[in-house]
């Protein structure tokens, strides 16, 4: 009994090992010129497998698992594409439910009758109500309509808005909106983002754009920021300097110049306690004098957004501290000189 049982496996075990061998010798021979033994190509854009020797058709109207369409840029590869735009936080659902278009035309672009009208507003209304079936998803849905609103007027990237918009989300699931406009805690999520990228846009810039006053929107922020524990960094006066020295046309040397102000006055630590808007344009003023660009300080205050007053002040402070480290300089210079 164990013999016949000995010899059945041996059998099954030599038929597998046979398939095995067909089923290679099989592949060998679809990959060879069954004609003169040249080596076979895939022609993916006919759809067939020729011989690269003698150029006979082996396999014909293979099956393209690509879109059936053709696009000649980018513009029109997007426009054709069936699949849906990526998830983002800038929406309430994230870009995942439907939405009905809003035009009345059936899918072969022949308008709809009066009564199908009146039937897809209906479906319109229903479907939006859908969307936002309780009052934090209305909320939500006005909070990210008015960051958008307020992150294109500022022209700020989109990724700025993303995170503003999650930070937004982090304050409403965390229950800091009563008491709180939507439109104070949108402001303020806006800002924060704008901190932790490190974009050069100030407090009254971003007041300027939203629709409440400056006070409110600057204890919202205050609040969620303190709540939240963002790792928001205070900013940096050459943040600014790019932008500022772009608006007022000024030249490399005179941007390079007011980068060097602003550097000595960090590492001195005189920027404590002063406005980083007040400090870049009073270094490009202050740098304008020293490489004789013919700045004004009407033309520096009307673009930095300052009083006068200000850059008289504080490109005064600037050369006074560029003074004392040339001074720290030479002295030093002197005693080494003095000591070789």
């Amino acid at each position: 009994m164990e013999g016949n049982t000995t010899r059945i496996r041996t059998h099954e075990s030599n038929e597998q090992t046979t398939e095995d061998t067909r089923e290679e010798t099989t592949d060998e021979t679809e990959r060879v010129c069954p004609e003169c033994g040249g080596r076979l190509v895939n022609d993916a854009e006919h759809g067939e497998t020729t011989c690269a020797e003698c150029g006979l058709v082996v396999k014909e109207d293979e099956i393209d698992h690509g879109p059936e369409w053709r696009a000649f840029d980018s513009a029109e590869r997007d426009r054709k594409k069936r699949t849906g735009a990526p998830t983002t936080k800038l929406m309430h659902d994230k870009g995942l439910s439907s939405q009905i278009g809003w035009q009345n035309k059936d899918a072969y672009g022949n308008a709809l009758s009066s009564r199908k009208r009146q039937q897809m507003s209906r479906l319109r209304t229903w479907d939006e109500r859908f969307r936002t079936r309780n009052s934090k998803e209305r909320n939500l849905k006005q909070a990210l309509a008015e960051i958008e609103r307020m992150g294109s007027a500022l022209g700020v990237p989109e990724d700025v808005r993303e995170t503003a918009s999650v930070i937004y989300r982090r304050a409403l699931s965390e229950d800091l909106l009563p008491g709180r406009s939507i439109e104070g805690v949108t402001t303020a999520a806006l800002y924060a983002a704008i901190r932790q990228m490190g974009l050069p846009r100030s407090v009254e810039e971003v007041g300027a754009v939203s629709r409440v006053d400056e006070m409110e929107f600057k204890r919202a922020y205050r609040y969620i920021n303190q709540e939240l524990s963002l790792e928001v960094g205070p900013p940096a006066p050459d943040q600014y300097l790019p932008r500022f020295a772009s608006d007022l046309n000024v030249n490399d040397e005179t941007e390079g110049r007011a980068r060097e102000l602003i550097q000595t006055v960090m590492e001195e630590g005189a920027h404590s306690g002063k406005s980083p808007v007040g400090l870049a344009g009073a270094a490009l003023y202050a740098a304008g004098i020293l490489t004789n660009d013919g700045l004004t300080q009407d033309e520096v205050s009307e673009v930095v957004g300052v009083s006068t007053v200000t850059i008289r002040n504080r490109y005064q402070e600037l050369l006074e501290v560029e003074g004392k480290r040339q001074q720290a300089e030479q002295r030093e210079y002197t005693e080494t000189e003095a000591a070789v």
